[in-house]
């Protein structure tokens, strides 16, 4: 049994901050995809909305990125006060052996 007291907090930070903004890549898309379905079907409508919804798509992975971030360093340093007085997560690891990399046979002098 290995027992896991402590966490990183800038490197939980960087991997939350990139799965955040890996998802808000997807749902700008999506908010850009039904707001340009919405202002083809409403021609007439002022197009102020239109370009809210560009901006928010484009936008959104940053946003998202940076509240990912500051989430992942809040749960990082809320895991490692946690793990001080509760021990910590056990975690059962199997170990596996390395398989073998054999090297290329080194090259002659004057053989090319």
């Amino acid at each position: 049994m290995f027992r896991l007291r402590s966490v990183g907090v800038l490197s939980c930070a960087k991997v939350f901050a990139v799965i955040h903004a890996v998802i808000g890549i997807l749902i700008g898309f999506f908010v850009l995809v039904f707001g340009i379905i919405g202002a083809a079907l409403a021609p007439a409508q002022q197009k102020f909305g239109a370009i809210g919804i560009i901006v928010f798509a484009v936008l959104s992975p940053a946003l998202y990125g940076v509240i990912g971030f500051v989430l992942g360093a809040l749960w990082a340093s809320a895991y490692n006060l946690t793990a001080q007085f509760s021990g910590g997560l056990e975690l059962q690891l199997d170990a596996e052996p390395a398989t073998q990399f054999v090297a290329p046979p080194a090259a002659t002098p004057g053989t090319v």
